[in-house]
């Protein structure tokens, strides 16, 4: 039991410390998108559309604690020293797609009819 609050505690030191990283990274295209498409969106803000930037938000952040399960699993395998030492790759990975996907959203809900580019 102690080896699973062990393994717990790790990965929530790790991936806590990843999330503040994600969130800004994040955050920074939503802002260049935002910023980018301001002149064209001044008449569309609503409390809707940062009601919408909200829920897209958390559930980002729900995404993110994917990442506990696979740490957890490999952890409580034999392969446990080299995951992690090698873990910093599956947060690359992760930050990295969910900021394409970031890319594409907010791009289309900035600027609503326009490709993002």
């Amino acid at each position: 039991m102690s080896a699973i609050r062990e393994n717990i505690t790790d990965a929530i030191k790790f991936w806590e410390r990843g999330r503040i990283f994600y969130n800004v990274v994040l955050a920074i295209i939503v802002a260049v998108h935002f910023i980018a498409a301001y002149p064209l969106l001044k008449a569309a803000l609503s409390l809707n559309s940062a009601l919408g930037l909200f829920l897209l938000a958390v559930v980002a952040n729900i995404a993110y604690c994917a990442a506990y399960l696979v740490d957890i699993f490999a952890q409580s395998s034999g392969f446990r020293d080299v995951w992690r030492k090698y873990r910093w790759a599956l947060l690359a990975l992760g930050i990295t797609f969910a900021a394409v996907i970031t890319h594409f959203i907010s791009g289309g809900m900035f600027v609503p009819g326009i490709d993002s580019q």
